[in-house]
């Protein structure tokens, strides 16, 4: 077997903070439902656990309450009438720094510097070009295309934060979203101002790049020293967030969907690709060495699975089948077929 799968790395799952949990069930109650009634629903199978004062949750389980959430609510734009009841409170060393800032540019990069305090999945970015800056506020999960309802609520609830920190200044000029365009706009118009563009790149919000430099009236510089080493040390002390777990992470969510380049999961990760490269060589590693981990783990799972060779290929990234029966040989000595014959019981094979 290959040294480099995935056993012989061991990874760390992702987390999230706990606030997003308790303002959705304030949300929820605000609305008029029944918070502990709705993760019921959501966690059937699941002991249903409070959301906890400190400490931090599963990152890869908050798809099952946003995929359930306008079935349970009969509401189908339960985001954003969640986002729209949110309160932005400042719960986590992040929304503090936020508002220590001497200006929204400072404010936007203490966000990203320490965005994997709020969630693991986030890959956010800040991109200023000329007068127009966009904040992608892209959220990944393993297995699960962009949530509709996650990220709606999660666009609002950023607004009014970043109007917080302004003095309500704060605006945007367009809104994008990757997924899938609703059957109904009337409650985005409403809430957003605007007509958001739909299946999209990124997830992001559009905004004069004039608001960076805007002084902030809550600025406390001191402060913001203190708070930023405070999150510093807490950043450190999540492991999940080691350059290799956050890549295979990352090449587990775009394999079969997106470019895998060195150059694409640098931009991703929010570095060059040669500080990608870098902080790979400094683990004695490679993209490729990464990559075929990923590839390995992923068709041992599918094939375990009894899914179809030719659907396992696509799975692991591969366009032909015969580069994949290739690389297959390379990892486990013999063809794919061979090896799920090997896995399940006699004729579960398809």
């Amino acid at each position: 077997m290959n040294p480099l799968a995935s056993e012989s790395w061991p990874t760390s799952p992702l987390t999230h903070s706990a606030t997003l949990r308790r303002l959705l069930y304030e949300g929820l109650a605000e609305l008029g439902f029944d918070p502990a009634a709705i993760y019921r629903g959501t966690n059937q199978y699941r002991r249903l656990v409070p959301p906890p004062m400190e400490g931090r949750l599963s990152h890869d389980e908050a798809p099952l309450f946003w995929l359930a959430a306008d079935r349970l609510t009969g509401d189908p734009d339960i985001g954003l009438h969640l986002g729209e009841v949110m309160k932005p409170r400042l719960l986590d060393v992040v929304g503090y720094l936020l508002l220590a800032s001497r200006d929204l540019d400072e404010a936007l990069r203490s966000f990203l510097r320490f965005q994997h305090i709020l969630a693991g999945g986030f890959v956010a970015q800040l991109q200023v070009e000329g007068e127009q800056a966009r904040l992608v506020l892209d959220l990944n999960y393993q297995a699960f295309a962009p949530l509709r309802q996650q990220m709606e609520c999660l666009a609002l609830l950023f607004l009014k934060l970043l109007r917080f920190i302004t003095d309500d200044e704060f605006h945007i000029v367009a809104l994008a979203f990757r997924h899938p365009r609703p059957r109904r706009l009337g409650e985005h118009r409403r809430l957003f101002g605007l007509q958001p563009s739909f299946a999209c790149a990124h997830d992001a919000l559009h905004f004069p790049a004039a608001l960076l430099k805007r002084p902030s009236r809550t600025a406390n510089p001191g402060l913001h020293r203190l708070l930023w080493q405070h999150a510093e040390e807490q950043l450190a002390q999540l492991v999940e967030n080691d350059l290799l777990n956050r890549l295979r992470y990352l090449l587990g969510v775009r394999l079969g969907q997106a470019d895998c380049s060195l150059q694409a999961c640098a931009g991703e990760l929010g570095l060059s690709a040669a500080a990608l490269q870098r902080g790979l060589a400094a683990q004695n590693s490679t993209l490729r060495q990464v990559r075929e981990a990923v590839q390995q783990a992923r068709a041992h799972e599918l094939l375990q699975a009894g899914q179809a060779i030719r659907d396992v290929c696509r799975a692991c990234g591969f366009a032909e089948l015969s580069p994949f029966y290739r690389a297959f040989r390379r990892w486990y000595g013999i063809a794919p077929d061979a090896y799920r014959a090997k896995l399940l019981p006699e004729g579960a094979a398809g």
